[in-house]
C-alpha cells in the first residue's frame, strides 16, 4: 500500500536510494495493492475468513522473513535494518489463536504462491544476503504505511476493538512514532554501504518482491472470491 503524498515528495525531492527503491517498483507496487483480492477485502465484499486466510499465508512469510534476519544480524549491510521492534510473527500468532483457537495451526497449509516466496527469502538469504533488505523494505514499510489501512478496515468490518486481537500483526507498540520511523529507515536505505550497481540490483529484488506479493494475493482471490 502506499504511503502518504507528503512522504513521496520528499523522497522524489530527496533522491537517494531510499527514492530509488520506490520508483524502480512503483509499477510492481501499484499492481500489488491494486488487486482484486484486496479491493474486495477493504470494500467489505469478503468475510472474516479472507482476512484470516490472509493472515495465516503471512505467517508462514513472516516466520521465515524474521528467522533470516536473526541469521543475518550481524551482517555489515543488512544488520543496520534488523530492529525486533518489527517483528510481526508473534502478533500474527496472536491473531491466528484469537481467529481460529489455540489449534489454529494443524489446519495452516501454505498455498503455491506462499511457498514460492518463502523459498525466495530462503535463497536470497543463502546466496545474496544484501537483496535480503529490498523484502525487508517491502514487507515492513508497507506495514507500517498501507496495513493501516486494512487494520481500519479489519476493525469496522469485523468487530475487532481497536489495535486488538485480531489486528495485532499492524499494531507497531514498541514503534512511538511511526513517521519519524519510516524517516530513519529511509536514512538507512541512503546509507547502505552497497555501490550503485549493488543497489540497482537490490531495487530489480524489490520489484520481485511485490511480484511476490501480487501472485499472493491471486492466490487468495482465488480462493476467496467475493459473493455473488
Amino acid at each position: 500500500m502506499t504511503d502518504t503524498v507528503t512522504e513521496t515528495a520528499t523522497e522524489t525531492a530527496t533522491g537517494g536510494f531510499a527514492a530509488l527503491l520506490r520508483s524502480a517498483s512503483a509499477d510492481e507496487h501499484e499492481r500489488a495493492e491494486s488487486s482484486p483480492f484486496v479491493g474486495d477485502l477493504l470494500g467489505g465484499r469478503l468475510g472474516v475468513e479472507a482476512y484470516s486466510g490472509l493472515a495465516g499465508q503471512l505467517w508462514f512469510v513472516y516466520r521465515e522473513l524474521e528467522r533470516v534476519a536473526q541469521e543475518l544480524d550481524g551482517h555489515p549491510v543488512v544488520g543496520a535494518f534488523v530492529d525486533p521492534a518489527l517483528f510481526r510473527t508473534a502478533a500474527l500468532e496472536r491473531d491466528l489463536r484469537h481467529l481460529h483457537g489455540d489449534a489454529w495451526r494443524e489446519s495452516l497449509v501454505p498455498l503455491a504462491a506462499t511457498d514460492e516466496y518463502v523459498a525466495r527469502l530462503r535463497d536470497v538469504a543463502r546466496d545474496w544476503p544484501t537483496g535480503y533488505v529490498a523484502h525487508h523494505y517491502t514487507r515492513y514499510l508497507g506495514d507500517l504505511s498501507g496495513g493501516q489501512v486494512i487494520r481500519d478496515a479489519a476493525e469496522k468490518s469485523w468487530g475487532f476493538q481497536r489495535k486488538g486481537d485480531g489486528v495485532r500483526f499492524y499494531v507497531f507498540d514498541e514503534i512511538g512514532n511511526v513517521a519519524a520511523y519510516k524517516r530513519s529507515y529511509r536514512a538507512k536505505l541512503d546509507a547502505i554501504g552497497v555501490d550503485e550497481v549493488e543497489q540497482r540490483r537490490i531495487a530489480q529484488e524489490c520489484k520481485r518482491a511485490f511480484r511476490l506479493n501480487s501472485a499472493l494475493f491471486q492466490d487468495l482471490g482465488r480462493r476467496y472470491p467475493p459473493a455473488a
